[in-house]
């Protein structure tokens, strides 16, 4: 027995020692023993070391290193605690504890909460995933100190658990006596405590298989790892992945947690990462510089397969593109997502205006109105079942920060879910103050809803704020309402009727009778196309036409931009940020200015929205998305003109049609006296302006 543990223990001098020549090594100009020396300086205990320098210098120890983790790290820090003894002057407590955190590739061990299976147990891996629930920070107990007043004498007792690096876990029990049954206090001062936290991650929405729940994994954070992350942040995690057996009754079940103890987090990239090559973005270039006109062409890229609406789609492609962030000086901060509000009869494709969003943003949660709470979308506290402590929970609309949210069915929401989401849509967080916790949560997200109106179906004669049946407070945070109705014309509805039909008999090229759709994990589970060949493959800019696919009202020289090219250029322009020129902000004043002016004088003029500073704020943020599109960092006047034309379309395009009605009745009635002459010259000067703008 003796030989086996003076085996093992030589072994375990080995593999420091093979450490130790690794951090020492002067090949790369000392770049670890600079980096300890740094982090000496910097009081840290965690040096973050690249596998990459390992597997060049030591491909046999960066093997074990991934395979059995436990071990390797042990000796790893081992060695590190040596070369920092060895590299100061200062007494190194022999207590004192060092850390490695892992960086680098990792090849198979690369995985994400659903692929991450039994046969990773013992391995060193990285997982990727959306933090949805973060333990309260608490104190955890490594050394404790006890003093016996009657014997005069202080015992210590260390404390380990299965998720120490330690072979065998130490015995829970906190002593109280000394072995004679004579009574100790603890010295708290003396004593020394770790920080623990659990967190949850979750596999990314946009890479879980549609129709499957997503899945989750349970990470520890013990020491500077604590708090470096919260609900909503997109993080990266590199750890040992264990398994804990579940005792419950004195008997262990053959069931076993598993968790990840973290070594290593690192925030991921708010903005998702679309793979964009030198040449994609040469393409972009060239499609903004060659057409004066790019906005009307993207705007006519977006859901060509849904018949008309083409001011909705120029306020929706606005919505993708958005408008500048900006934070003052003093903390304030000005929104820059865009919310738009589509309310309208049924089977008008506002349910299928939502999902082709769903299928362009870079970043976007799919949501319905009953199927959704207020704390659902924006976070909720919870108790964790194993623990029973409080955690907090990211809702929908946290997990969309810096994308898009879609909400189908807005009108089903009762009036206190609706009431949650207010702060959301103005300031861009969530705030929770519920049992013992209050936090701030980041949820910069734009809302796209889709509402019917009060009455199932919009009537005419009742106006637009009573069939819409929300509150003031909630549609003014909408920039873009739009009232989509179901109107009988025979011509458009020949049009839409040939439009349908086209798309039913289209078949797609590689689409096979009798084949059925494959089983399994793989993101690209409904590609037909070998996901191998998706980073080689070349990205179309412009759609190939097809008479099902296109009809007769594209000709075979009009183009439209693949989806794929769509939302690499909407990811591409995003980053540009315009500025606002003086004749730009004069433009857009003036007309804020006539909008308050005519709402003070016609207050009983119909209108989808109120008229308040807020519509302002709107057309900046239009103006900003149009020059965006442009690729341009000024917004012109050109940019002004084009907001205005999507807020008088938003604000006063149904009404307009509605009094063009009546104005034609009170003409054949001939019964109008001086004012009511006056009323009809201004609404005709309006209706005159509408047309203009259309």
């Amino acid at each position: 027995m003796e030989n086996v543990a003076h085996d093992v223990d030589n072994h375990f001098r080995m593999l420091q020692k093979e450490y130790l020549d690794f951090l020492d090594d002067q090949e790369d100009q000392g770049k670890y023993a600079n980096l300890i020396k740094n982090m000496i300086a910097d009081k840290s205990l965690r040096l973050v070391v690249n596998i990459n320098d390992l597997r060049r210098k030591n491909p046999s120890r960066a093997q074990a290193l991934l395979t059995n983790a436990f071990e390797e790290q042990k000796a790893f820090q081992a060695a590190l605690k040596e070369c920092v003894i060895n590299s100061t002057s200062e007494f190194v407590k022999d207590q004192e504890e060092y850390f490695i955190a892992f960086e680098g590739s990792f090849g198979k061990n690369h995985v994400t909460p659903r692929t991450l299976t039994s046969k990773y147990l013992g391995n060193l891996i990285c997982v990727e995933g959306i933090v949805t629930k973060c333990s309260l920070v608490h104190p955890k107990i490594v050394r404790s100190v006890h003093y016996c007043p009657t014997t005069n004498k202080v015992i210590e007792r260390k404390y380990t658990d299965l998720t120490s690096f330690d072979a065998f876990p130490s015995a829970a029990v906190y002593p109280t006596k000394d072995d004679d049954g004579n009574p100790l206090e603890t010295e708290f001062g003396l004593s020394t405590y770790k920080d623990h936290q659990t967190i949850s991650i979750q596999e990314m929405p946009e890479k879980a298989p549609a129709g499957q729940l997503p899945r989750s994994v349970d990470i520890i954070c013990d020491n500077d790892l604590v708090d470096v992350c919260k609900p909503g942040d997109r993080i990266q995690v590199v750890g040992n992945f264990r398994c804990l057996p579940s005792k419950q009754a004195n008997y262990t079940n053959a069931v076993f947690r598993t968790i990840v103890i973290a070594n290593n987090i690192t925030q991921l990239s708010k903005e998702t990462q679309t793979a964009i090559s030198k040449e994609d973005v040469a393409n972009c270039k060239r499609l903004a510089k060659n057409n004066k006109n790019i906005f009307n062409l993207l705007a006519k890229s977006l859901a060509p397969s849904i018949h008309g609406h083409e001011y909705i789609k120029r306020a929706i492609l606005c919505l993708l593109l958005g408008g500048v962030e900006k934070v003052l000086p003093n903390g304030t901060r000005l929104r820059g997502d865009i919310n738009i509000l589509l309310i309208g009869d049924p089977s008008v494709a506002k349910s299928q205006l939502l999902r082709y969003v769903l299928q362009t943003a870079p970043r976007a949660i799919p949501t319905t109105g009953r199927g959704s709470s207020g704390v659902g979308l924006t976070a909720a506290v919870t108790t964790d079942q194993e623990t029973g402590e409080r955690r907090l929970e990211a809702g929908a609309m946290v997990l969309a920060d810096r994308g898009v949210v879609c909400i189908d069915e807005f009108d089903k929401m009762s009036d206190i879910d609706r009431t949650a989401i207010h702060e959301v849509m103005e300031q861009g967080r969530v705030t929770i103050a519920k049992a013992g916790i209050h936090a701030s949560l980041n949820a910069r997200c734009s809302v796209l809803a889709a509402a019917n109106p009060v009455y199932g179906k919009y009537d005419q004669y009742k106006t637009p704020m009573e069939n819409i049946g929300l509150q003031d407070s909630l549609l003014s945070r909408f920039d873009c309402l739009f009232v989509m109705l179901d109107s009988i014309d025979e011509d458009q509805d020949l049009k839409i009727s040939d439009h349908v039909v086209r798309m039913h008999r289209y078949r797609n090229p590689l689409e096979q009778d009798g084949e059925p759709l494959p089983l399994g994990s793989n993101v690209d589970i409904l590609s037909t196309i070998n996901p191998d060949d998706d980073d080689q493959k070349k990205t179309d800019v412009f759609e190939k036409y097809d008479a099902l696919l296109h009809g007769s009202s594209r000709k075979k020289t009009d183009e439209i931009l693949s989806v794929e090219f769509m939302r690499k250029y909407i990811h591409f322009v995003k980053m540009f940020k315009p500025a606002l020129t003086e004749r730009a902000s004069e433009i857009i004043a003036d007309e804020y200015s006539r909008l308050r002016s005519e709402d003070m004088l016609d207050n009983d003029v119909a209108r989808t929205q109120p008229v308040t500073p807020r519509t302002l704020e709107t057309m900046i943020r239009l103006a900003t998305a149009h020059a965006k599109a442009r690729m341009s960092t000024t917004v012109t006047a050109q940019d002004a003109n084009a907001a205005i034309e999507l807020v008088q379309y938003a604000y006063f395009k149904k009404v307009l049609e509605k009094e063009k009605k009546r104005r034609k009745r009170g003409e054949e009635e001939s019964s109008e006296d001086e004012d009511d002459d006056d009323d009809q010259h201004r609404k005709r000067t309006r209706a005159g302006v509408s047309r203009i703008l259309e």
